[in-house]
Order: structure tokens, then C-alpha cells, then sequence
């Protein structure tokens, strides 16, 4: 039987505790193969993403098996989680620059060599940070998350994590993408490779996206994700309010707005980032 056979067949299994030792066994497999990079949640095919509903499957087992444990490091600094989904165990050969200073990695996520994690950052379960990465102070990876290579996530920019429902598409960013200080990335909202979130941007799948170069309106479907353009530069903008008081008393709302495509000068202004990593 297949390790996603054996995983499905857990999850369908409706047993209570005492769970059998082979639960564990089967978990324990299934989790290094997230640790190692060798399962993900989503996979990119012909173009589109998709979820692996077994692999979140297997990350929800994690929740339902593990018990309360204690993971204090003294009477001062006292932590408790679940016995499934403890820190992630990095050594130095694992090749992540994880800089001193309160930064968490939990496990069951794989993090590639030469990842750069600035402190207070944490990379929730599940999520997937490829190579090259640098996950700055404050930012969180969300679980589930799946970060493509050459990403700068930007001082205290969010993104989110979903768990269920188990065929939810997580927050996709993908290669060479840079998202800026202060953003918010939700609800499966997809980031095509080169694009630039500039600082402040907040994107949810309800976020309409107004494309002043294509002038275009970019919208989550009935059976589609909100996407960000390849190399869009999407920065925080407004519009007025058209209606009754709203009009009347001249508010407006946000709205993220692709103001060009990424060029030289834009590529020339992210260059130092190489020198940090």
C-alpha cells in the first residue's frame, strides 16, 4: 500500500484514542517526506496549480493524533503543542541561515538550502519556502504556503495559511516574486513569478485588482483563484465611492492597483537583496 493509501485510509478511519502504534509509523514517514520536500500540499500542472488533498489530509491527521506536550525550555520559557508538530530540527548542514533571535520553524515544512530567515519570523506546517528565499522580521508563512525561489517576503508581511476545507488552494508565490513590508496575502490568492507587492498591499479572494497598463480588472472566479500578473508591480491605491452617502460625504475604498510590469529599473531597485541573502 502506497503512503498516500495508508494516509487516506487513516484519515478515514474514525477510531478514537488510544490510536494504534502504526498511525504514528505511517504519520512519522509521511511528515519527513514534507520535512525532505518530497510531498507538497500543491503542485503546479500545464500551467495551473492544484491541491494534493491526501497531503493536507496527512497534516490534519498530525492535529488529530498528537497529544499535548510539553516543550518548555525552563520555568521561564514555557511552550505546549502537539506531540506531532514540534520545532523543526536544523542543523548546519541543512544550509538555512536562520539568524538568532526568536524566529520559529515548525515540523512538517520544508525549508530549501539557502533560505534566509531574519528574526521574529515563523514558517507554520505544511508550507513549502524554496531555495534562495529570505523570509524577513515579523513575516509569517502561513500554513500550507507554498513560496517559490528567489522570494523576498517582506518586515511583518502576512501570509496566510489555510488547512480546510482540505480542496481550499493555499497562498501561492512564485519565483523571483517580491512582496513588500506590511502585506497581506489570503485565501489562495495565486502570485505569479517577477510580480512586486508593494508595501502595504492587502489581497484576498474578494480583493478586485484594477490593471492601469492593460486596463483590465482582475477578479476571483466561480471555479478560479485571484492572480497577480507575471511581473505586475501592484501598489495600494483607491477608488471613490459612487453611491447614496458614501458619494456624498467623498469616501473611497482600497484597491490594488498594477501600475506597470516589472522592468530594468525595477529589477536594478531589488538587486541589493542579493547582496543580504
Amino acid at each position: 500500500m502506497s503512503l498516500k493509501e495508508q494516509i487516506e485510509k487513516i484519515y478515514s478511519d474514525t477510531s478514537k484514542q488510544p490510536y494504534p502504534a502504526e498511525f504514528y509509523e505511517i504519520f512519522n514517514k509521511f511528515k519527513e517526506e514534507l520535512n525532505q520536500g518530497r510531498v507538497r500540499i500543491a503542485h503546479k500542472k500545464d500551467g495551473q496549480w492544484q491541491v494534493n488533498d491526501w497531503v493536507k489530509k496527512g497534516v490534519l491527521i498530525g492535529f488529530r493524533i498528537g497529544t499535548f506536550a510539553d516543550y518548555s525550555i525552563n520555568n521561564s520559557f514555557g511552550f505546549f503543542d502537539k506531540s506531532t508538530y514540534p520545532l523543526k530540527r536544523i542543523t548546519i548542514e541543512d544550509n538555512i541561515r536562520l539568524v538568532p533571535g526568536g524566529s520559529s520553524i515548525r515540523d512538517g515544512c520544508y525549508v530549501s538550502p539557502g533560505v534566509v530567515c531574519m528574526p521574529p519570523m515563523y514558517i507554520n506546517v505544511g508550507a513549502y519556502v524554496d531555495e534562495g528565499t529570505m523570509i524577513d522580521s515579523h513575516a509569517l508563512v502561513g500554513s500550507c504556503a507554498q513560496i517559490g525561489k528567489g522570494v523576498h517576503i517582506s518586515a511583518a508581511a502576512q501570509i496566510g495559511g489555510v488547512l480546510e476545507p482540505i480542496g481550499a488552494l493555499p497562498v501561492i508565490i512564485e519565483d523571483n516574486v517580491l512582496i513588500g513590508g506590511n502585506c497581506g496575502i489570503y485565501e489562495g490568492t495565486i502570485v505569479r513569478q517577477g510580480a512586486v507587492i508593494a508595501a502595504g498591499v492587502t489581497l484576498t479572494s474578494g480583493t478586485p485588482i484594477y490593471d492601469l497598463v492593460n486596463e483590465k480588472i482582475y477578479r476571483k472566479g466561480l471555479n478560479s483563484h485571484l492572480e497577480i500578473p507575471e511581473n505586475a508591480v501592484v501598489i495600494a491605491g483607491s477608488r471613490p465611492i459612487v453611491k447614496a452617502w458614501g458619494k456624498k460625504e467623498g469616501l473611497s475604498v482600497f484597491t490594488p492597483i498594477i501600475v506597470k510590469y516589472r522592468d530594468n529599473k525595477t529589477n536594478e531597485s531589488t538587486e541589493l537583496e542579493d547582496w543580504l541573502r
